[in-house]
């Protein structure tokens, strides 16, 4: 046997604190500030952001806090993180291979049996650590899980484009593996970007309806490359076809706001939108 293959996070010192301590109480405060989110049915899948969690922490609290509050004593074992690359196009889903991923909370455990039946038996996937050095989507996702789930194993995936073909791959592929264990699916998108704060407050209002009632034909029609209403389309399509295979009629809204709210001196210069919503079987 071989030394286990262990990745290093990417965002500790930029996206997030780079500090053991400092990241741990970080994280720990926005679950604690979001309060309890226990909700009804079965929890399915999550969408959160990924910006700093000085802009997009608070938001994130509320669906790792679902997370948490939901798996009860019986979480599910595999937490599947689907982010997509920002610096360069590809077709496919790279998957993150190998044994785990060290974060400064400690090194969390990749699941290398689902990562490798997934690219083995679904063609749309392959292992590809190059796209993920550097990518943040994902990546920022790893630190609340390691606190809201420290037990779960992680299968950590980069869209490398965004489209429809894959999304209904990527959907078929989830429901096969769900097939096999039990897992909790992550879709790491933003919302819109945009100088004016009250139109990134008004399209988000848009976007959320339409995440909530689940209609991916509307978010596709509503999406561009230069209007991006959901800048991790391919993930979010993915989990709501997913859902909707497995039976969630609708997704719930935890929390919704943009960098503007959470500092205001950036209206009107920058705005990123941020949405934590929950999809449930009940």
């Amino acid at each position: 046997m071989g030394q286990p293959l262990i990745h290093e996070t990417q965002g500790q010192g930029r996206w997030y604190p780079a500090a053991c301590d400092v990241l741990a109480r970080a994280v720990d405060g926005y679950l604690t500030a979001a309060g309890p989110q226990r909700g009804d049915g079965r929890l399915v899948g999550l969408i959160a952001p990924h910006a700093g969690y000085a802009y997009s922490g608070s938001v994130a609290g509320y669906a790792y806090r679902a997370l948490r509050d939901q798996a009860g004593d019986d979480p599910p074992p595999t937490v599947v993180i689907l982010g997509f690359c920002h610096r360069q196009a590809f077709p496919g889903v790279a998957l993150l291979g190998g044994d785990g991923l060290c974060s400064p909370l400690g090194t969390a455990r990749l699941d290398r049996a689902a990562t490798d039946w997934l690219v083995e038996t679904h063609p749309i996937f392959a292992w590809d650590a190059e796209p993920h050095a550097g990518e943040h989507s994902a990546d920022n996702q790893v630190p609340f899980v390691q606190r809201a789930l420290p037990e779960a194993a992680l299968v950590i995936g980069l869209f490398g484009e965004q489209r429809a073909d894959t999304v209904a791959q990527v959907a078929v592929a989830l429901c096969a593996l769900a097939r096999r264990t039990r897992v909790i699916v992550i879709a790491s998108t933003d919302l819109l970007h945009d100088p004016d704060h009250e139109r990134v407050r008004r399209v988000d209002g848009e976007t959320v309806r339409d995440l909530v009632t689940m209609d991916t034909a509307a978010l596709w029609r509503r999406w561009r490359p230069d209007f991006q209403v959901c800048c991790g389309i391919g993930p979010v399509q993915a989990l709501l076809t997913y859902a909707r295979a497995k039976g969630v009629s609708a997704g719930t809204l935890l929390c919704a706001r943009n960098s503007g709210d959470e500092l205001p001196k950036s209206r009107d210069t920058w705005v990123v939108g941020y949405a934590a919503m929950a999809f449930s079987v009940v």
